[in-house]
């Protein structure tokens, strides 16, 4: 027997596609197999498989756990949760890795698989190799069995473990997401005030969108602490390894923001450490970072990429721009955004500011959102090398571990290839309005010069 993927939904970082479209049941039992595989291979016997809210997330973690099993893989079923409860339980279980079916922060209709191995993220080539094994039917055989453990508890309980913060008022929104029921549990541990909305887990997302890195998703949230004058607020998006907050100004504040605020007590502790961005952070979170002692470091965007920089760093905390946030220090190293919240709730304190005073004091920039455009596949990467090319040949300083990266003395911008989808991806900061014009006009005329133009419609 042999099963061949939809190419479309075999991503960077995970498999995801469109519930009934690109994405079948009959892909999650070949997936299984596939991964069971992979997982014997590497003297894998037992496997943690977790699932999110949507309404075809149980049909599918059923079919994938069919398909474990036959390939000789023992199953421990966790329920539904979030993500980092799934990489919770793969460090606490005994199991040697763990998947978790989720659509994440995508629209209702899609699904997909987060996997775990041995201790890493299975992503890139990987998960081609999974799309190779699965047409070539080279899979192998065995009953494996399946049981069911109760993680959520003791989750929660290791998210608070050690807190050393204050009370608040604190405002929650899990976005009907899989995070829900672990947030109801985790308010009543940590001390202050909290107001929770949207827990219930609910696939259809009836309130909003469930993306936090969407500032329109963050109204509701924000009318919450409006109406109840809060000192702080968070979001997640629909498996809970995306954090997003608000100040009681009802100020939105991003992945780098947040990763300036949390990097300040860790650096403290353990002054000199290496602490990781994406390229498409702030210049002032690098700039703040040397500034309280520790080594800023610029890295390629994507969950699997920085864990892995983290590892070969020892990074006591990374971040990205999309809100993901990973903790070493005192966690596992994976992106977990219950526990950023808790971590930020201490950070508050420690720093004897309100979370509101710290955004007045950050230094001000003016930066564009992150422009997007459509490019087909086969263009993406050849217009970053030749934007690349170009920029050289000029004398430019150009940082290209993910991309381009230019600077200027108006400030930065930068163009890079989507890894997860046909398009190129640019951001542009600069100290005032007009040196961010100059910053878009530069990158204008270099997408210009590879027969490329930005459109407002493509943002």
């Amino acid at each position: 027997m042999t099963h061949a993927f939809n190419p479309t939904i075999l991503r960077e970082y995970d498999v995801r596609g469109i519930v009934g479209k690109t994405l079948t049941r009959e892909d999650a039992w070949a997936l299984g197999r596939s991964f069971g595989s992979l997982a014997g291979d590497e003297g894998a016997r037992t496997i943690a498989v977790g699932r999110d809210g949507r309404l075809h997330s149980p049909e599918l973690e059923g079919a994938l756990v069919d398909g474990l099993m036959e390939s000789g893989l023992n199953v421990v079923r966790i329920g539904v949760g979030p993500s980092p409860m799934l990489y919770y339980a793969t460090e606490v279980l005994g199991v040697q890795g763990g998947i978790q079916v989720t659509g994440s922060h995508n629209p209702p209709e899609y699904n997909g698989f987060k996997m775990l191995l041995n201790g890493r993220s299975v992503f890139g080539e990987e998960i081609q190799e999974l799309g190779r094994r699965s047409a070539a039917g080279a899979w192998s055989d065995g009953t494996g069995t399946a049981e069911h453990a109760d993680v959520l508890d003791s989750y929660v309980d290791r998210l608070v473990q050690g807190f050393r913060g204050r009370g608040y008022r604190v405002g929650w929104d899990p976005g009907n997401g899989a995070a829900g029921a672990a947030v109801e549990k985790l308010v009543k541990k940590l001390p202050g005030e909290h107001f929770v909305i949207h827990s219930r887990i609910d696939g259809t997302f009836p309130n909003h969108h469930p993306d936090p890195t969407v500032e329109a998703n963050l109204a509701d949230l924000k009318a919450l602490m409006s109406d109840n004058k809060l000192d702080m607020g968070f979001a997640f998006d629909g498996d809970a390894d995306r954090i997003g907050a608000v100040d009681s100004s009802g100020r939105a504040i991003w992945g780098d923001q947040l990763l300036m605020i949390l990097s300040a007590p860790v650096l403290k502790e353990l002054p000199g450490s290496t602490i990781i961005a994406d390229v498409k952070a702030s210049q002032i979170l690098f700039d703040r970072i040397a500034e309280l002692g520790g080594e800023p470091l610029m890295w390629k965007t994507g969950h699997s990429l920085i864990k892995s920089k983290m590892k070969e760093t020892a990074a006591p905390i990374a971040g990205e721009m999309s809100g993901h946030i990973f903790f070493k220090h005192r966690w596992y190293g994976f992106d977990d955004a219950l526990y950023a919240a808790v971590r930020m709730i201490e950070a508050v304190g420690e720093s004897g500011r309100s979370l509101t005073e710290l955004m007045d004091e950050m230094p001000k920039s003016v930066a564009t959102p992150e422009l997007r455009f459509p490019v087909d596949e086969s263009r993406k990467f050849a217009v970053v090398r030749e934007v690349l090319e170009r920029l050289r040949s000029d004398g430019a300083t150009v940082n290209d571990v993910d991309g381009a990266r230019v600077n200027t003395p108006d400030g930065w911008w930068l163009l890079r290839a989507s890894n997860t989808q046909d398009v190129l991806v640019a951001r542009a900061e600069a100290k005032d309005q007009a040196a961010l014009d100059r910053l878009v006009a530069q990158l204008d005329e270099q997408l210009a010069k590879s027969g490329v133009e930005r459109t407002d419609a493509a943002h």
